[in-house]
């Protein structure tokens, strides 16, 4: 056994993979009985430039794409993590939500891995992977409230434990990221939106121009971006031709706008998570997935749980987005639970975290 494994009655350490939309990733990390984890090896290579010239993610490209790096990127994970197949106690791959086509092929390789060298394998939930990662970089554990924005989803839910989730609100149309996304392709500012519109907004006034803030004040803490996205291309239609300032100008309002928004809806979800633990409950906020590294984003629902007596918790920017060291974790704390699956568990491209939610009208697949 490789000396970089601990001894096995003490750990358990993870290969996990991450294919589900246009990041290849693979990694290893270890569990101790402890609960405590460490992240071994954490490769990724994105494919923003294969995708860019379209203004969004081409779901056969994607699946191409897996095809022809996975494996060297498993082979690197393993090297720099400094084991063998032989000192695993388990292999994770997401396994949906996610483009069928990435989800195949991780999937596929995950089990052929698990196959060969007789290993537990682990069908992981994407969402999960992002619900559970403070654990690993924080050692927290459950329960929590938990605000999710990624390219797919935006969810506020109550994480009880793994596998345990109440969702309060979701998006009824847009995601955040799909919306920064949106918006960055009508202003021109390229792809990935998320980081292209953060980094406009920085030079821009984002009092010049009112946008609306979606849900503000409803009862139910859900979202809505298509509406604020269709402001902002009105606001640009009728500054048009748009000059430098003006593109800064419409990001920052349409920053401001997100972030004024999701604090609304957050403080919100706030009042819900303490009338179900009761005034006396420990009270967290976690934000995860890829629009959790926005600055301005974590600013303002750091300040709104400080002002809430919630304590505030993020991943580095690195675990932000989709990455497999998240998977791992996620595979890490199942196996922990003694919780595998059969070699033939499906792929998932639809797959809600809290199964037993009543619909949100207008959410369809996103809820």
């Amino acid at each position: 056994m490789n000396s970089t494994h601990e001894n096995r009655a003490e750990s358990s350490l993870v290969l996990g993979l991450e294919t589900s939309c246009d990041e290849t990733a693979a990694a290893v990390v270890v569990r101790g009985r402890d609960g405590q984890g460490r992240i071994l090896s954490n490769v990724v290579r994105s494919q923003w430039e294969r995708h860019r010239p379209y203004g969004g993610v081409v779901p056969e490209i994607a699946a191409r794409a897996h095809v022809e790096c996975l494996d060297l990127l498993t082979a690197e994970a393993m090297r720099e993590a400094g084991v063998d197949f032989s000192d695993l106690d388990a292999v994770a791959a997401t396994a949906g939500p996610g483009l069928i086509g990435g989800l195949i092929v991780g999937l596929v390789t995950a089990k052929a891995i698990a196959l060969a060298h007789r290993l537990p394998f682990i069908a992981v939930h994407h969402l999960e992977a992002h619900a559970l990662t403070v654990g690993l970089t924080e050692e927290l554990r459950p329960p929590y409230l938990l605000l999710l924005v990624s390219g797919g989803h935006t969810q506020l839910l109550i994480v009880r434990g793994v596998g345990h989730y109440e969702r309060l609100g979701t998006t009824i149309d847009d995601a955040l990221g799909e919306a920064f996304d949106k918006t960055a392709k009508l202003l021109g500012l390229g792809f990935p939106g998320g980081p292209a519109v953060e980094q406009a907004a920085r030079t821009g006034n984002d009092a010049r121009f009112k946008l609306p803030r979606p849900m503000v004040g409803r009862a139910e803490p859900h979202f809505s971006f298509a509406g604020l996205k269709t402001a902002v291309r009105r606001t640009a239609e009728m500054q048009a031709p748009l000059k430098d300032q003006d593109i800064a100008d419409i990001a920052a309002a349409f920053e401001n706008a997100v972030a004024a928004s999701v604090s609304d809806r957050c403080a919100r979800a706030m009042d819900l998570t303490i009338e179900r633990f009761g005034q006396d409950a420990t009270r967290h906020l976690v934000v995860a997935g890829g629009v959790a590294a926005n600055e301005r984003l974590r600013t303002i629902l750091s300040d709104l749980a400080s002002s809430r007596g919630f304590a505030f918790h993020v991943p580095p920017v690195s675990l932000c987005g989709d990455n497999a060291a998240m998977v791992a974790w996620a595979g890490a704390e199942r196996l922990a639970l003694g919780q595998t699956d059969p070699l033939s568990a499906p792929v998932r491209p639809r797959w809600p975290l809290d199964a037993e939610a009543p619909p949100a009208i207008g959410a369809g697949v996103k809820a």
